[in-house]
């Protein structure tokens, strides 16, 4: 009996985490913060901030990541549509390019997808 307890407790756990991280609806739309010559986006305590990023269209940006969490999930960035990841290192600042880009909204994560964040082209 204690099996099947303990059993049904870490599955209500596992559908508890999946629900939060990737499931759950979206809490709020902060506004986005426009790109300027040195933005720095940090990345700590599960968050990018800032996670929401205003570019023109059609010009290449760079931006500035500064990782200060040390676990693994904050290691690298991607932002899989436009094919650019980089690795972060710790209490440094690493620089991102992102190629001149069309119009439209641009997801970016860690590997784990618990770190997230958009990119508004525009």
């Amino acid at each position: 009996m204690l099996d099947i307890l303990v059993n049904l407790l870490g599955l209500g756990l596992i559908a508890g985490i999946v629900w939060w991280f990737w499931l759950a609806p979206k809490r709020h739309q902060p506004k986005a913060v426009e790109a300027q010559d040195k933005l720095r986006i940090v990345a700590r305590d599960g968050v990018y901030e800032p996670d929401r990023i205003r570019i023109k269209a059609g010009e290449a940006v760079t931006l500035h990541f500064y990782r200060q969490d040390p676990t693994p999930c904050a290691a690298w960035v991607l932002f899989p549509d436009l094919e650019v990841s980089a690795q972060l290192a710790v209490n440094e600042e690493t620089l991102v390019k992102i190629p001149a880009t069309e119009s439209g909204e641009y997801p970016f994560h860690c590997q784990m997808q618990m770190y997230r964040g958009t990119l508004l082209v525009e």
